[in-house]
C-alpha cells in the first residue's frame, strides 16, 4: 500500500446510535497494497494463515554480524529517511523517550561519512530478528511505486475516469468508544436512516451510489490506471496544461482488498508465472467488455487528496516522495510498508531479500514508514521502488522471500 498515502486520515466522528451493529463487521481500513506480480526464480515462502498474521511477532536480539550485507550497505543513503522518521517519532507521545537520545544525537553526525553513519547506528541500536509466532524468520516481500498518469481537471472524451476526494457521506467510526478491547479499530460507514451501515463497495461507488458530487480531483483516461493508482495509494497526474499534480491517499471505503490478479489466476485467464501488473493491463486491453466486471471483484475503493509540493530547501523537498502512513515522504529504495501491529512505524529496519525475478541480493537499511491493506504479518514488507515506469516494472514483478531485523534503541525492549 501505500498506502497503500497513506498519510492523511479522516478524524473520528461521534458514534451514531446503532453503530454497535457494526462491531461484528470490523473492517479495519488498509491503504495501498500490491497487485499479484510474477513469482521470482524460486517460489516465495507462503504467507502465514490469516489467524497467524494477527498474532504478535517474536523478537530475538542479534549481533550486527548476523545482518547479511550490513557492512557493505551504503547506509548514508538512508540518512534523509531516518531524519524524517525522527521528526515523526519525536512528535508522538508513545515511546517518545526511547527515541529521544538517538534522534537528538543524529544532529552531530556527518551524513556524508558512511563509516560515521554506520557507527552511529551500531552504537545506539540493537538489531532484533523478527519472526512469526511459530519461529519462522522468512516471509514475503513485494514492491510498490509512485506512478505517473495523464489527466485533466475537467472531463473530456479522452479523460472520463474520475479520481475522487473523500465523499461527504463517508464516516470513520472509532469502535473503542464502545468496546475498549477494540482500541485502534475503526470502520468506514454511512448513515442509512437511523442505522449506521457499511459504506458502499467499489461497484456501487462507480455506479453513483456515493455522495461524490464536486469531489473529483482529476479525470484520467484508463480505468485500469485508476485501479492501480488505488493499489499504490499515491501518484502524479500530468495535466493537459502541462502542470503536474500529486495525489495521495485520503481514506478508504472500509472493504477488504481483493487482488484482481488473483481473480484472473483463479479463472484460468493468467498463470502465477504471468500475473504481473503489466500482464493485467494487457488482459484489460484485450478484454475491454469484461474489464468493469473484473475491477468490481475488488470491493475496496481508495479516495485521494491533492498533495501540495514540499517547501523548497526542506528535507522533504530533497526526498520528494509520496507521503506514507507515518506522515513523512518516502525515499525511493529506503522505505517499506509494514504491518504496524508487528513493526512500529518510524523504526529503522534492516531488510534482506532479493531483486525481482532473480537471486541477486537486496540487503539494506530501510525505514518502516508506510502500511498497506495486504501487508499483514510479522515478516512482511512492501518495498518502495520510487517514481516512474522503471520503478513500476520492478515493483510489479517483486514477490520475493525476505527477512527483517528491527533496529531498536539500545537499553529498550521492542513492543509486543
Amino acid at each position: 500500500m501505500i498506502a497503500r498515502a497513506r498519510a492523511a486520515r479522516r478524524p473520528s466522528v461521534r458514534v451514531h446510535p446503532g453503530v454497535a451493529a457494526l462491531a461484528a463487521l470490523v473492517l479495519v481500513a488498509g491503504c495501498v497494497t500490491t497487485p499479484v506480480p510474477a513469482p521470482p526464480v524460486t517460489p516465495p515462502t507462503p504467507p502465514p494463515a490469516p489467524e497467524a498474521a494477527s498474532l504478535p511477532p517474536v523478537f530475538s536480539a542479534a549481533p550486527w554480524s548476523a545482518l547479511p550485507g550490513w557492512s557493505e550497505d551504503r547506509v548514508e543513503e538512508a540518512w534523509p529517511a531516518w531524519l524524517v522518521s525522527c521528526r515523526a517519532l519525536l512528535a508522538r507521545a508513545a515511546r517518545r523517550e526511547a527515541w529521544r537520545e538517538p534522534c537528538e544525537a543524529a544532529a552531530a553526525v556527518d551524513a556524508r561519512n558512511r563509516a560515521e553513519v554506520r557507527a552511529y547506528f551500531e552504537s545506539r541500536f540493537t538489531p532484533w530478528s523478527v519472526a512469526f509466532p511459530d519461529g519462522r524468520t522468512v516471509g514475503l516481500v513485494t514492491g510498490y511505486y509512485e506512478p505517473l498518469l495523464r489527466g485533466s481537471r475537467t472531463r473530456t472524451d479522452e479523460f472520463a475516469v474520475p479520481l475522487y476526494a473523500v465523499p461527504d457521506d463517508l464516516l470513520t467510526v472509532d469502535l473503542a468508544s464502545l468496546y475498549p478491547e477494540l482500541k485502534g479499530k475503526r470502520v468506514r460507514a454511512r448513515v442509512d436512516g437511523k442505522r449506521v451501515v457499511p459504506y458502499w463497495t467499489r461497484a456501487q461507488i462507480e455506479r453513483g451510489a456515493a455522495q461524490t458530487e464536486g469531489k473529483v480531483l482529476a479525470w484520467i483516461a484508463d480505468p485500469v490506471d485508476a485501479a492501480f493508482l488505488q493499489i499504490q495509494g499515491s501518484g502524479r497526474v500530468e495535466l493537459s496544461d502541462g502542470s503536474v499534480m500529486r495525489v495521495g491517499y485520503a481514506d478508504q471505503n472500509g472493504h477488504p482488498y481483493r487482488s484482481i490478479g488473483r481473480v484472473l489466476i483463479e479463472r484460468g485467464e493468467l498463470t502465477r508465472d504471468t500475473a504481473s501488473m503489466q500482464a493485467i493491463r494487457a488482459w484489460g486491453r484485450r478484454n475491454p467488455d469484461k474489464l468493469d466486471e473484473l475491477l468490481d471483484q475488488n470491493p475496496s475503493y481508495v479516495f485521494f487528496r491533492d498533495v501540495p509540493p514540499p517547501d523548497p530547501g526542506t528535507i522533504d523537498a530533497t526526498i520528494d516522495g509520496p507521503f506514507g502512513s507515518l506522515g513523512v515522504p518516502l525515499l525511493a529504495g529506503r522505505a517499506i510498508a509494514v504491518d504496524a501491529r508487528a513493526i512500529p512505524l518510524g523504526a529503522p529496519v534492516f531488510l534482506a531479500t532479493t531483486r525481482p525475478l532473480s537471486d541477486v541480493t537486496l540487503e539494506r537499511l530501510v525505514m518502516a514508514q508506510d502500511t498497506g491493506g495486504a501487508i499483514r504479518g510479522s515478516v512482511r514488507a512492501d518495498f518502495f521502488w520510487g517514481f516512474g515506469d522503471e520503478a513500476g516494472r520492478e515493483a510489479g514483478r517483486m514477490r520475493q522471500d525476505g527477512s527483517l531485523w528491527l533496529l531498536w534503541p539500545s537499553g529498550h525492549t521492542p513492543p509486543n
